[in-house]
């Protein structure tokens, strides 16, 4: 009798947890795609990344000329001018290789750099709705396999994160 009486007091006491807890969902997106800082960030991102490529592009270039000059000259060279030129290539193969790879890493801290601001304003945002609603938790819907029902909070986000981010820019 005890135990029935304990499981029964334990449900209560969940169920009494539950009515407490108050859950939402935004959709993290629709925020992003909404702010104008987030839009001025991609510019740069876009603008840094076709820099890189241009600058790609030039080493590219380079490095053929420096091959197709090997092939027009390979046979009135002679093997030690031809060794040279063959290690000249190589290294620029690898020097091409090098800004590749040192390249992607670059666009990919600018990229964090850029979005750290904006993802701590989206936060501060959700936090200022949640705070001011009472909410527990927070759902993002983009990453959400399924929801039904919660509040969908997304347009009062979207209104604290525009307030917040117009207050970052004037800065």
């Amino acid at each position: 009798m005890k135990k029935v009486v304990l499981v029964i007091a334990l449900m209560l006491a969940a169920i009494n947890v539950n009515a407490q807890m108050k859950l939402a969902h935004v959709n993290s997106q629709q925020l992003l795609d909404t702010m104008p800082s987030r839009k001025a960030a991609m510019e740069k991102l876009k603008k840094f990344e076709q820099d890189g490529y241009k600058e790609l592009t030039e080493i590219q270039k380079d490095l053929e000329e420096a091959y197709k000059k090997y092939e027009q000259n390979k046979g009135s060279w002679s093997p030690v001018i031809l060794k040279i030129e063959e290690e000249k290539i190589m290294k620029k193969q690898q020097g091409l290789e090098d800004r590749q790879t040192a390249l992607q890493q670059e666009l990919q801290i600018y990229n964090q750099e850029l979005n750290k601001p904006i993802l701590e304003m989206v936060q501060k945002s959700v936090e200022i709705v949640s705070d001011r609603k009472k909410i527990n938790y927070v759902i993002d819907e983009s990453t959400t396999l399924y929801f039904k029902g919660g509040m969908d909070i997304t347009a009062e986000v979207l209104i604290e994160l525009l307030r917040l981010d117009a207050e970052a820019m004037k800065k």
